[in-house]
């Protein structure tokens, strides 16, 4: 199977919003990832829902949105109503998990799942066969263009083993420092998405960049 590419929207020209999602619309890309910062959960600010319900009305792609901010379960239906194919969630954010990832489901749209940096993975043992993605955070969450965390290595292949040995089929995102040397090895050690933003609009041929990451193949189990 190929590897799947999520290019970020965070990275993108807002200046000039619709060529970049038209780009991503004549592309390979299977999703376009979409960050939701709210200046609490995150140092940061990036959009709201105007941007979502913008981007959705001319982009062709299934939208891949990643919330980090604190109480997510409050826009569950919100996020449904612009069409959301994968509504993503911060284990650190969500105090009842497991009722987040039900009520997602119940509102029509597939539940991931993100762990930042410093949270284990076997934190997801009771509730990995409810969700259908699981993202890791291998930079810091609230900023792009920051420098991959190398343990992310260790840790897509331990959430492989948890997943196999758990019969799920959660797909494995990678979100942060996604670019040309960091790509292979995460795809070798199990990743099955590849969320890249700077390392792909700010390329000089952003669909040969997307191709390329596609064509990576991770090993056989």
């Amino acid at each position: 199977m190929k590897t799947m590419v999520s290019p970020s929207l965070l990275s993108a020209n807002f200046i000039d919003l619709k060529s970049d999602v038209e780009m991503i619309n004549k592309s390979e890309a299977d999703w376009l990832h979409m960050d939701i910062m709210d200046g609490v959960f995150v140092p940061n600010i990036s959009f709201g829902f105007p941007v979502l319900e913008a981007v959705a009305k001319v982009c062709t792609k299934p939208l891949d949105v990643h919330f980090m901010i604190v109480h997510p379960e409050q826009y569950i239906e919100q996020t449904a109503k612009i069409g959301a194919m994968m509504m993503n969630v911060h284990y650190e954010a969500c105090t009842h998990l497991h009722r987040t990832i039900q009520q997602i489901h119940a509102a029509g749209m597939k539940a991931g799942v993100t762990l930042n940096p410093s949270t284990p993975v076997n934190v997801l043992e009771d509730i990995i066969c409810d969700v259908d993605m699981v993202l890791l955070m291998s930079v810091n969450p609230g900023f792009g263009g920051q420098k991959f965390i190398e343990n992310t290595i260790k840790k897509v292949h331990r959430l492989r083993k948890l997943i196999k040995e758990s019969g799920s089929h959660a797909l494995i995102e990678i979100d942060g420092g996604v670019q040309g040397e960091t790509a292979p090895r995460l795809v070798q050690a199990g990743a099955d998405v590849l969320v890249s933003g700077s390392y792909v609009f700010k390329s000089s041929d952003p669909c040969a960049t997307i191709h390329n990451l596609k064509e990576l193949k991770k090993k056989e189990d």
